[in-house]
């Protein structure tokens, strides 16, 4: 089916006590595995492309083949950018026929943020694209993690006017250096006050039953892309190592793909029970 924006996708995941995955990926084989992994679990999911490969030669192929296989699939799907930092790279990514963008500006001042922010609405409702924004900033793992101001979040969601709100609750990007620990009376109180679907970042490592407890509280989406994505360079490396001899570079991915396949699976399972 064609590729969908993720609203509805996401406020009927929420009502039922649910999430979509959301998966970054890079490459041919990190696609393929996420849309079979959506496909044998007769799931949603979004396919998410960092912001730093919209610049890239790469990407358009890349998009092309995204929406390609979108279109051959029985299970809705959502090709997103995430983390777009410019109102130039959510118009690139409207032409590149994404249904779905994020436009980060949680390093600038609030009032900055709503601004740039709902401009990028603007772009999105006029192409039929859905949004998502963020707020509290969400840094690396490797540095302290702050949780944003509910009142701020609050109001950010209302003044912007975003599908999806992804706000600072105690994640980070990257790999943990210890155990974190989401903040869910703030998930509770942002849900609860702007009645939208919110998104968790940094799902790398967070253990499951806060995965869980976290949706209860309304989370709608998680996003995961360090864990998938070092998945594919340990698999990789494991069948270089195996390597005896020349194999046609299909036949050497397909272990990699199927890896990475089932571990998706595994998410998926995960957000939907």
């Amino acid at each position: 089916m064609p590729l969908v924006n993720f609203k509805n996708m996401l406020g009927n995941a929420q009502k039922m006590g649910k999430a979509v995955a959301a998966i970054n990926i890079a490459n041919i084989e990190t696609l393929t595995a996420l849309v079979s992994a959506a496909e044998e679990s007769s799931s949603p999911v979004i396919i998410q492309v960092y912001q730093r490969l919209i610049d890239s030669k790469n990407m358009r192929g890349l998009a092309a083949a995204a929406i390609a296989m979108a279109s051959e699939s029985k299970v809705e799907i959502a090709f997103h950018l995430d983390h777009g930092v410019s109102l130039d790279q959510i118009k690139m990514s409207i032409d590149m026929g994404f249904s779905s963008v994020m436009l980060d500006g949680s390093k600038l001042p609030f009032k900055e943020n709503v601004a740039i922010t709902a401009k990028a609405v603007e772009l999105a409702r006029a192409a039929k694209l859905s949004i998502e924004g963020e707020i509290g900033q969400i840094l690396s793992a490797s540095e302290d993690i702050p949780c944003c101001v509910p009142e701020e979040a609050i109001r950010f969601a209302q003044e912007t006017g975003i599908d999806a709100l992804a706000a600072a609750i105690g994640s980070a990007h990257g790999f943990y250096k210890k155990e974190p620990s989401l903040n869910f009376e703030i998930i509770d109180s942002i849900a609860k006050a702007t009645n939208i679907p919110l998104v968790l970042h940094g799902g790398t490592g967070i253990p499951d039953a806060q995965i869980r407890k976290a949706i209860e509280h309304g989370i709608a989406k998680v996003n995961i892309a360090t864990e998938f994505q070092n998945m594919f360079l340990v698999e990789t490396k494991s069948q270089l190592e195996r390597l005896e001899g020349f194999k046609p570079l299909d036949v050497f991915f397909k272990p990699v793909t199927e890896k990475l396949k089932d571990f998706v699976k595994g998410r998926i399972e995960l957000l939907a029970n």
